[in-house]
């Protein structure tokens, strides 16, 4: 039966002819030779070109990476060997090698050594830790000799191939061939040793178009295939798999089986002639240089072939045909996440066939091995053959010992009970493509997957999606379809299929309705998993590791792939509370999860609360803190909030809970030297702000001060009218810097000349200015002398152009009747206005003082026009002046006035600087307010401090 391999095209570059192609061991890199003289660096992931070399103007015919020296070797038409680093570009050495063209360059596996052959008829050994120095030459071929290769099995030896039809044999401790192998009838192009140590072979390829298997023991050719239409230029054995490889200048790659001989494959991808392959022996990566470019394929799949039985711990693997194992139980009891497990390997002895999946039975008693289009099944325990047949899949039940299915063909799917055949499964749909097993049998098709009974075979659903896997649980009531970047996890109705089946009620068409129901959607690209109750552990594309559970996904950890390449999970052993790994290599990794997490998880999706408390104090308290974050996901927070041992968590959830106490007591715990941080600031602003949600002030007012939030703090003093915290409020701004909540502080108070003085301390000197001619007149030539004396460091003629109204009275209009109002606001504003008298006050915001001054003295109220040495009739012409020292006139009686009669409002009009002003009892000696006039003058400043 055929390998049936599967073949995905990873790269394709396309360039002008490749000569040779190499692999790098480790990164996914193909090194590509030009005819043109250039070497080009291709990533395979991203099939993108990474770095180029033009080495000359002569074609390159062959190159080969040093991975151990971060280098690669190259040889061309100019005779010369040219090392560069791969990494920094640089040209490590340039050296004249031989006499006419090189053909091949060779790395020794081991030693520092590399072999060059050359159409001068010889081969040379040259050594890079003696300054790639030639220490050896090798002659004895008549023709061009076209390559050489080093033997893995016994690396003193290598073998030639060469035009003169014949291949040699040497050794590295002498000059002259072993022997020679001759056969061919045309020249011999290339030629390549069998990996392993079981076989004594070479392969090799000629212009004759055939590919010839020799035993080099006995010097016997044992094949030869046939095949291709033109010559073969190279020729391999895959290093991993059970296959060789041929390219021709026909332009095709013909895939060999290599036991049987028998052609498995023909790739063409019109890309003309196929001078060059080559394999990486850690990937299933295959790469071929055509006429036109590169192309890189992936031949099977990179997942070990292994399977853990976990009730007793006994891994299986397939190493080749050999069959391997080893116990899992206490290995890990000691080892940290990530570490790879030292294992006691047993070999179990050889399959017939290849190893291609490698499957335990429901209770672990039974093996089977599935290859080449057969499948055996032995004991898991001492490997004796239980069963064999052809089949294009297999497919274990989930209950039966010996149950289990196997799809012989398109159309036609077996069911065998107790290893005998019990019935034939006809599926409804075009052709069957993929066979799962499990608690239902599981028939994948085109778009769809269909489900069967193992009892009856009866239809019983069909799912539109075409999964690559299908996992059940262990209850048999759920069951996930693993698709290409996407899973889905259905709810399985046992008790109805069962009913369903019992009363012959099974629809042929339809099945049984309801049977299979949609539960959740996983959206990430799933490699393997297991069922650990209702929790699926399972290694994703991105490197984690995560389970998923009541439709959240969580992390269990990352996985350190960068040394171990891929790794790919085998199995979970409860008893071990530990999730099992295994790279391409296979190499055993572990990686610790709780089973009683996953078993408390299982309890809360299941809404088994009284189970789920019994399982809580098995669980360490390490772990508590992810059980509360399963458990908020679940909508569950106040459980969560007393599970979590995280104090952010619980914080977090104590806001979303609204517990405002319980979240003060945990920011209160907090550690000394953790106070004064950004992130203790920004959780006392949250509690704030929710704490003011729920009126809360003085919490508010708490949380506000300890978060430094100084515009909380304003918004809520001026919101409950606390003077005296403004008050403070306006130190500490100016303190620590705020100037803006400083100066709205002052603001809000009244204390205008504190706001003046402000703005010119931080060097606000024009916004003083403007300040001063709206609020406080008696500051405005003093704020102009000022800005005068900045304004001359950028511009005298700027500075010149600033009025100051000592100077210039008539440019300033009304300024003495504004110095008149400032004296009177400066009187009243230590008195406030109540809230509740808001809707009286509120339409005296809108009074002009000035024009209702002026109208009283135009009234008669005075005798003449205020201002110490203005004239009364001359009061606005140019040279008159005003004196703005007191700017009030000495008779004027604002409460004897009409005046007296209006509502002053603090909010519309400046206050005094006492440094701009004589005292007030100088300028006005007594005030003799009468109770009605003072009610009206402080209708806008009650005197209740406390409620202003």
């Amino acid at each position: 039966m055929p390998l049936r391999l599967e073949i995905k095209k990873r790269l394709s570059a396309r360039s002008d002819r490749v000569k040779c192609v190499d692999l790098h061991p480790t990164e996914p890199w193909v090194l590509s030779a030009l005819y043109s003289g250039n070497i080009f660096l291709w990533d395979t992931e991203t099939c993108s070109l990474i770095k180029s070399w033009e080495i000359c103007e002569l074609p390159v015919r062959s190159c080969k990476f040093i991975a151990r020296r971060s280098q690669f070797i190259c040889a061309s038409d100019d005779m010369r060997l040219r090392i560069y680093n791969y990494n920094t570009m640089e040209k490590i050495k340039d050296m004249e090698a031989h006499a006419d063209y090189i053909r091949f360059v060779e790395i020794h596996p081991t030693m520092p050594y590399i072999l060059s052959s050359s159409d001068d008829m010889s081969m040379k050994l040259w050594d890079w830790d003696n300054n790639w120095d030639c220490t050896l030459t090798f002659e004895g071929h008549a023709h061009y000799v076209m390559m050489c290769k080093f033997n893995l099995k016994d690396t003193n030896t290598f073998a030639s191939a060469s035009l003169d039809r014949t291949i040699k044999v040497w050794g590295l401790a002498a000059q002259q061939p072993h022997f020679s192998l001759e056969g061919h009838e045309r020249g011999v192009n290339c030629i390549d040793y069998y990996p392993g140590g079981d076989k004594p072979y070479i392969l090799s390829g000629a212009d004759d178009k055939t590919v010839k298997i020799w035993d080099y023991q006995t010097k016997a050719c044992i094949q030869t295939l046939e095949g291709h239409s033109n010559n073969v230029c190279s020729v391999l054995f895959h290093p991993r798999l059970p296959v060789l490889v041929s390219a021709s200048e026909d332009g095709t790659v013909r895939i060999w089986h290599a036991t049987t001989y028998r052609a498995e494959t023909t790739l063409n991808y019109g890309l003309e002639r196929a001078w060059s392959i080559a394999a990486a022996k850690e990937s299933n990566g295959l790469a071929i240089g055509y006429d036109e470019g590169t192309i890189l394929i992936k031949l099977g799949h990179d997942a070990p072939v292994a399977s853990l039985d976990t009730h007793t711990g006994k891994l299986v693997w397939a190493h080749n045909n050999d069959i391997q194992s080893a116990s899992l139980k206490g290995l890990a009891l000691d080892s940290i996440d990530g570490e790879k497990l030292n294992l006691a390997t047993k070999d179990m002895g050889s399959c017939e066939i290849f190893p291609q999946t490698v499957q335990h039975n429901c209770n672990g008693r039974f093996l089977v091995v599935c290859g080449d289009g057969e499948y055996i099944i032995y004991t898991s325990q001492a490997l004796r053959n239980k069963a064999f047949g052809q089949a294009l899949d297999f497919a274990w039940s989930a209950v039966g010992t010996g149950d289990f299915a196997i799809r012989e063909s398109l159309s036609r799917v077996k069911i065998f009970k107790n290893f005998k055949e019990h019935r034939t499964i006809k599926a409804p749909i075009s052709s069957s493509e993929g066979l799962f097993g499990g608690a239902c049998i599981a028939v994948r098709g085109p778009d769809c997957i269909c489900f069967f009974d193992w009892g009856e075979g009866a239809f019983l659903c069909k799912v539109d999606v075409e999964p690559s896997a299908v996992y059940w649980n262990e209850t048999q009531e759920l069951v996930l379809l693993v698709c290409d970047e996407q899973a889905f996890v259905l709810k399985h109705d046992k008790d109805l299929v069962d009913r369903s089946i019992s009363e012959d009620s099974v629809s042929p068409e339809l099945g049984v309705p309801g049977a299979f129901e949609p539960e959740h959607e996983i959206s990430d690209r799933i490699v393997k998993g297991q069922w650990v109750g209702d929790c699926f552990i399972f290694s994703n594309g991105a490197g984690r590791l995560n389970y998923f559970v009541g439709g959240n996904t969580m992390t269990l950890c990352h996985l350190d792939q960068q040394s171990t390449g891929p790794l790919f999970m085998i199995g979970y052993l409860p008893r071990e509370d530990k999730v099992y790994l295994m790279d391409r290599s296979r190499n055993v990794f572990c990686y610790r999860a709780l089973l009683a997490v996953l078993q408390y998880q299982t309890a809360v999706v299941r809404q088994d609360f009284e189970t789920a408390n019994t399982i809580l104090p098995a669980i360490p308290e390490t772990e508590h803190s992810s059980v509360a974050r399963f458990l908020e996901a679940q909508g569950y927070k106040d459980v969560a909030l007393e599970v979590s041992r995280d104090q952010d968590h619980k914080f977090d959830l104590a806001l979303e809970l609204g517990k405002l106490d319980e979240a003060t007591v945990l920011l209160d715990a907090m550690p000394a030297h953790d106070k004064d941080t950004t992130d203790s600031m920004t959780k006392w602003k949250r509690l704030g702000d929710l704490a003011l949600a729920k009126c809360d002030l003085s919490l508010a007012e708490r949380c506000a001060s300890n978060a430094r939030d100084l515009a909380g703090l304003l918004m809520l003093y001026t919101a409950v009218g606390d003077r005296a915290g403004v008050q403070t409020l306006a130190g500490n701004a100016v303190a620590q810097g705020k100037f803006n909540i400083a100066f709205v502080s002052f603001f809000v108070l009244g204390e205008i000349e504190k706001c003046f003085e402000l703005l010119l301390d931080t060097d606000r000197i024009p916004e003083a200015a403007f300040l001063a001619r709206t609020y406080l007149p008696s500051q405005i030539s003093r704020a102009v002398k000022i800005w005068r004396e900045d304004l001359k460091q950028v511009s005298d003629r700027a500075a010149a152009g600033l009025a100051d109204p000592e100077e210039y009275p008539n440019l300033f209009p009304d300024l003495e009747w504004a110095l008149k109002v400032e004296r009177v606001f400066k009187l009243n504003r230590h008195k406030t206005v109540l809230a509740s008298e808001f809707t009286t006050a509120k339409d005296d915001l809108d009074l002009d003082l000035i024009a209702l001054m002026k109208q009283q003295f135009s009234d008669g109220a005075m005798d003449e026009q205020p201002g110490g040495t203005q004239d009364a009739t001359n009061g606005d012409e140019e040279g008159a002046k005003v004196d703005i020292s007191t700017g009030v006139d000495d008779n004027f009686d604002p409460v004897s006035s009409d005046l007296g009669n209006q509502t002053l409002s603090n909010d519309s009009s400046p206050g005094v600087n006492d440094s701009g002003i004589s005292d007030t009892s100088e300028i006005v000696p007594e005030l003799n307010v009468n109770d009605e006039a003072d009610a009206i003058l402080n209708s806008d400043f009650g005197d209740d401090d406390d409620d202003w």
